[in-house]
């Protein structure tokens, strides 16, 4: 890979640029940095930040954040390459991070740069218009509808028609008998935006639609399967804020409703989909916006090339590594159907291994990636702790480490392993540019 870097370094040096000069080519597109000689340069690859840890420790800007976006914004303020701020927390709208971030790195971001752990469901239309329970803490009703849906429901407003059925603390528990009001309209689907305030009576509530198929007036029928659709948001176990010590994310959350759930039915609690770092979703989302502020500025060059930046090896290094890999795995396809194909002009009798057509439904809401890489870098200036080094042995890892992902992501060392690890962001934006030969004018 260093060798094959070297090349393309040599390709980009001056000489090489005044012997295409002198060859009559003047003018013409380096196909690797993508720069022409008598324009600005055009990017090919796009670059997506994570916040805590990176940019930010609690509500203070890393100082390293302002110099790296120094050197990514022109003296117009507009930024000389695609970049999108990619978050896991859900408990406000794009707009409101949009503006917090303005404020900390003191140039102009808009609400289209930034992916929040919900951002993803705009992609899932065909929940759009059903009558959708949300919870969380935050506008979650107001995120709801600004993410696309139309009927939303929320835990208090249960709470609020059906008072018998939050029973846990005792000072909430009403003081007369009372009726279901049962004046809400049949749940269709459940959406969890991050962790909620008070646990027990949201647990409880949200196993009642699932075992209830969306109406409290019904008694629990554990047996029927399948429940209704999930969809969850925010995987974090544990997160990282002023305390010394990590805290209870959304992900132990999630743990507490799977649990409760099998315990109650004997079966699996199962996800329509499951989004935010480290899911692909949340990066294919993000590389479309990578895509929309490229076309916007006009920058012919397809961006090829994502380099996504984080401080957490189990979320940011490892969704990066998930995505680069689907992106692999999709080039191997359209090379397979490439081979087929010409295998059938010729004729040839050779088999080739049979390739499905992927059927992911957040594939087809959003047009197909134009990017083949999405590179992981590493700093550290968050959770990542440089003196704790990842075990060069795979097979030590695997015992040694306590998977803090999701159930339904299994623990591959190989996607916790950066291809890049720096001191700070300003360090990750001078490498990256390095590597890429880009040079902003």
């Amino acid at each position: 890979m260093r060798g094959l870097l070297s090349f393309y370094r040599g390709l980009c040096s001056s000489s090489n640029r005044q012997a295409r000069r002198k060859a009559g080519i003047v003018g013409s597109r380096c196909g690797f940095c993508g720069t022409q000689s008598n324009s600005k340069p055009q990017p090919r690859f796009g670059l997506l930040f994570d916040i805590d840890g990176v940019l930010v420790r609690g509500r203070m800007p890393i100082p390293a954040a302002k110099k790296a976006f120094e050197k990514l914004v022109d003296s117009q303020g507009k930024f000389v390459v695609p970049v999108v701020f990619v978050t896991n927390a859900g408990n406000c709208l794009r707009q409101t991070k949009a503006d917090q971030l303005s404020h900390i790195l003191g140039v102009a971001i808009t609400q289209d740069q930034v992916v929040m752990s919900h951002s993803p469901l705009r992609m899932f239309t065909k929940f759009h218009d059903k009558c959708v329970l949300v919870s969380g803490q935050g506008p979650v009703l107001e995120i709801a509808k600004h993410v696309g849906f139309n009927n939303v429901v929320s835990v208090d407003m249960l709470r609020e028609s059906f008072p018998l059925m939050d029973m846990v603390d005792h000072n909430r528990r009403p003081k007369l008998p009372s009726n279901p009001v049962g004046n809400l309209p049949m749940v269709e689907a459940v959406i969890l935006f991050g962790e909620p305030i008070r646990w027990e009576t949201h647990l409880q509530l949200i196993i009642d639609i699932l075992l209830t198929k969306g109406n409290l007036s019904n008694v629990h029928q554990s047996q029927q399967m399948p429940h209704l659709p999930l969809l969850a948001c925010n995987m974090d176990l544990m997160w990282m804020a002023e305390a010394h010590s990590a805290r209870f994310g959304h992900g132990t959350f999630l743990v507490c409703l799977e649990n409760i759930y099998k315990k109650i039915t004997g079966k699996d609690l199962k996800y329509e989909a499951l989004m935010g770092k480290p899911s692909e979703l949340t990066y294919h989302f993000a590389e479309y916006l990578i895509r929309s502020q490229a076309m916007e500025r006009q920058w012919t060059l397809p961006v090829t090339s994502l380099y996504a930046i984080g401080d957490n090896l189990m979320t940011d290094i490892y969704g990066a590594n998930l995505y680069n890999r689907y992106l692999d795995e999709r080039v191997a396809r359209k090379n397979a159907k490439a081979v087929a194909k010409m295998v059938s002009a010729t004729g040839s009798t050779t088999a080739l291994p049979q390739v499905e057509e992927s059927h992911n439904h957040w594939e087809s809401e959003l047009a197909l990636p134009s990017a083949t890489s999405c590179k992981s870098v590493l700093v550290c200036t968050g959770v990542y702790n440089p003196n704790e080094e990842v075990p060069p042995d795979a097979s030590h890892c695997i015992k040694e480490t306590v998977f803090h992902g999701h159930r339904d992501f299994r623990f591959d060392p190989a996607l916790v392993e950066p291809d890049c690890i720096v001191h700070d962001v300003a360090d990750a934006v001078e490498r990256i540019f390095d590597l890429e030969k880009f040079v902003p004018q």
